[in-house]
């Protein structure tokens, strides 16, 4: 983020001739990069006072465990495997949904210029592990010819032992009607920091910390050494349309539909 506000930032000190959005509200999406994985951000901030907003804001990401290794089957397999994490039995899904709030500690002044906000919020999490399949081969010697043996199956330590009895992943959908949920709460705490040169348009790089907490560790690696809290740093870029409230005309009440035809 530091090696990024100079090239946002070259343009301070222009004037800007924009009409100002005194009290805006804002809906936007986000790209995120988590240390743990990766996923989307939708966000809609409710004006509160000029320089303070409620959020309200769903993610939807992949988390990984921490040692996952991607490999590829050696030349006893197939000569069209894929890449894959050995050892891996779900992928796991999360979906997030919090409330929170921002502040605004450092103003846009100049046409081009940085706002500087920082944020946090929090809700439930609610995860999803999808069963992972594997495509296997197995070679069998049957009077002094080898054949090989073709499989469909999820990982199994006691069975699967050698990674080169594995061609790759089978298709993602295969384990869907298996998917487990595993519900939990978060928190976030980041800043932003918020460059469009445009009134209207949004504009922005976020970065910060999420901490998920689950009731049961999730099961992605077969091994004990799988986790229930999550800890990861994060950056996105951030882009939406800030929308005028201060333009809005008041609803009509009953009240005022009866004064009108007196």
């Amino acid at each position: 983020m530091l090696l990024i506000i100079p090239c946002v930032s070259y343009a301070q000190g222009d004037i800007d001739t924009q009409e100002k959005i005194l009290y805006r509200n804002e809906r936007s999406l986000a790209f995120l990069l988590n240390s743990n994985g990766m996923g989307g951000n939708f966000r809609y901030a409710k004006r509160i006072t000029y320089l303070r907003k409620t959020l309200y804001e769903v993610d939807l990401t992949v988390i990984k465990h921490p040692k996952e290794v991607r490999i590829y089957s050696s030349s006893f397999s197939s000569s069209t495997s894929k890449s894959y994490i050995y050892g891996k039995i779900n992928s796991f899904i999360n979906l997030r949904a919090g409330i929170g709030y921002q502040r605004e500690i450092y103003q846009k002044h100049d046409r081009g210029g940085i706002a500087i906000r920082y944020f946090y919020n929090a809700g439930p999490d609610l995860g999803f592990a999808k069963p992972i399949y594997y495509n296997y081969v197995t070679l069998l010697y049957v009077d002094g010819q080898v054949f090989p043996e073709y499989s469909t199956e999820k990982f199994s330590e006691s069975q699967h032992a050698y990674p080169t009895e594995i061609t790759g992943k089978a298709s993602f959908f295969k384990g869907f009607d298996e998917i487990s949920l595993i519900p939990g709460v978060y928190g976030k705490i980041g800043l932003t920091m918020e460059f469009g040169r445009s009134e209207q348009i949004v504009n922005a790089l976020e970065g910060g910390l999420i901490f998920d907490a689950f009731l049961k560790k999730v099961p992605i690696m077969a091994t004990e050494d799988n986790n229930r809290f999550f800890f990861s740093l994060f950056i996105s870029y951030r882009f939406g349309k800030a929308i005028d409230v201060s333009r809005r005309k008041p609803k009509k009440t009953r009240v005022d539909e009866i004064l009108m035809v007196e």
